[in-house]
């Protein structure tokens, strides 16, 4: 799906508390909810009897008379879910600066409180981690996809610290550090094949598929401890329609039917397309668990694997294949989505900015030389580089709004009353697009953190949140458990891009980099653009 982002969408003809005028709102409803909305707003007497939203206005309030935060409005049964259908993150940043950094929301029968502030972010979080590590169990993410499995999907309970702490084992830094070799040996695979489809600069090429294999393998090597050998392998094509599939059917505002009871008794399209994912991840994940188990019960010599791990330890952690199978899921999911996202937004942005390409270059020339590519080692001494990497994760972080949280218990911060089951939000958009902390939050600027020196981990981690570079992993005890291989594998494919290439845009074929595919996870559209070798060393040095 394509959906046009563009920042220049008319703010200013947002009204009221919807943000949205009549035509565009009339235009945001599809055919079929307009009926269904036309239906249930008849039955509006009975809105108290099978929804939390009270029909008066009223919000709820703590023992002391503290009311939840303030926010739009609505309309009845349907919330803000009809407003941000079409540019959700625009609307969300409108309702930032019109309600503040701490502002609620209804979708359906769900009250979400959405957070657009690094300190209000770590207070909640980090600090009262207890409170707000829980997840919301979404109808179809939890219950169709990943059928109460899965380590982002899970509430906080003992299955997910197992899950958890089974997929710590493979990302944590030395479980890393004993696979980087295969990272290193994937982007070097990506820049050769960039290298011979391009023609060495001759022919267009589209980068994606090949950044999206290049992370496939990764994790098909992690996981299941095999590689495909081509963009044209069935299992790059079917792997990545996986992905994006859960990507579009599980995002925090994706379908109503996760907030609209009644929408989850009957067959919808979403509920049909959420057990056909389901169906399709066992299929195809589950199948290559049976394959690997299969191996080594006839006696074959399987290599180390997240895979092989499980069955060897599969009665000692009561583990079934269901469980098996959603885990493996999850890490092809959230482990070729980000990194290959990142990836893409780079060859589409930096062809535009050729005098960043320049700069990065030389240093690339100063630090590295023409006569080897750059390793993980070098990162620390290539500071423009590293700040490259992280303003594209600031302003095309593919995960604009973050994976949703739950408060587990009533809460009140501030003098604002967070419910008990309230859904808790990182607005990760508005955090990224602040001018007070980015100023001119739109342009493409490197130089923003060419003195942050930090890795991922080390800036999550700092004491002040607002001197943290980006929230694309999330925050507290949920944070994404594969933040140290993203960002390894992030940084040897675009630093051995800038060594190789000058990324270069096609007169005829421009690239908007204001229009985007996906809805959750979101990636540039298809474009072409040509990589010229920049020196005649890149073919010797590639093996080519």
């Amino acid at each position: 799906m394509s959906v046009h982002a563009s920042p220049a969408v008319a703010l200013p003809t947002l009204v009221l508390s919807s943000g949205l005028t009549g035509t565009e709102f009339s235009q945001a409803l599809s055919p079929g909810l307009t009926v269904v909305a036309a239906l249930l707003l008849a039955s509006l007497y009975l809105l108290p009897f099978f929804t939390k939203i009270d029909p008066f206005g009223r919000r709820p309030r703590d023992k002391d008379g503290n009311v939840i935060p303030d926010g739009p409005m609505g309309l009845p049964l349907l919330g803000s879910f009809p407003f941000l259908t079409h540019y959700p993150e625009l609307t969300l940043d409108y309702w930032r600066k019109k309600f503040g950094p701490l502002y609620s929301m209804w979708l359906g029968n769900q009250l979400f409180v959405v957070v657009s502030d690094p300190g209000i972010a770590k207070d909640l979080m980090v600090t009262n981690g207890s409170v707000f590590s829980s997840r919301k169990e979404m109808f179809v993410k939890s219950q169709l996809v990943f059928v109460g499995r899965g380590i982002t999907a899970t509430p906080y309970n003992d299955r997910w610290r197992k899950h958890r702490r089974i997929a710590t084992g493979w990302l944590n830094s030395r479980a890393v550090a004993g696979y980087t070799d295969v990272l290193d040996h994937e982007a070097t695979v990506m820049v050769q094949e960039l290298y011979k489809m391009g023609k060495a600069g001759h022919a267009p090429i589209n980068p994606q598929p090949h950044a999206g294999r290049c992370s496939l393998n990764n994790m098909l090597t992690i996981v299941f401890g095999m590689r495909t050998d081509s963009t044209e392998h069935p299992l790059v094509g079917r792997a990545l329609k996986l992905s994006r599939e859960f990507m579009n059917c599980t995002g925090p505002v994706s379908n109503l039917v996760d907030f609209f009871t009644p929408l989850q008794w009957i067959p919808t399209i979403m509920s049909i397309r959420g057990k056909k994912l389901h169906k399709g991840l066992v299929e195809t994940y589950g199948g290559m668990i049976n394959d690997i188990e299969r191996r080594m019960k006839a006696g074959e010599d399987v290599p180390e694997c997240l895979a092989k791990t499980m069955i060897l330890a599969r009665d000692e952690e009561q583990l079934d294949h269901l469980d098996m199978a959603i885990l493996t899921s999850a890490f092809m999911i959230g482990g070729v989505e980000t990194t290959a996202s990142i990836m893409q937004w780079f060859s589409a942005l930096i062809p535009a900015y050729p005098e960043i390409q320049k700069k990065a270059q030389e240093e690339l020339d100063r630090v590295v030389g023409r006569d080897r590519l750059p390793t993980v080692e070098d990162e620390i001494n290539l500071p423009y580089c590293h700040a490259i990497i992280k303003e594209v994760e600031r302003t095309h972080n593919p995960f604009w709004l973050g994976t949703p949280h739950v408060a587990s218990e009533d809460f009140t911060y501030e003098g604002q009353f967070i419910p008990k089951g309230t859904v808790v939000i990182l607005n990760t958009y508005s955090m990224h697009h602040d001018p007070s902390r980015h100023p001119g939050p739109e342009k493409f600027n490197p130089e923003r953190y060419i003195n942050d020196s930090t890795n991922n981990t080390e800036s999550a981690n700092l004491a002040d949140p607002y001197e943290r570079d980006h929230w694309m992993f999330g925050a507290g005890r949920r944070i994404c458990p594969g933040m140290i291989v993203a960002e390894r594998e992030i940084w040897l494919a675009i630093s051995r891009m800038l060594w190789a290439f000058n990324m270069v845009e096609i007169p005829d074929k421009p690239i908007d980099l204001k229009e985007y595919d996906g809805l959750s996870g979101r990636s540039p559209v298809p474009f072409h653009i040509k990589l010229v070798p920049r020196h005649e060393n890149v073919a010797k040095v590639l093996g080519l």
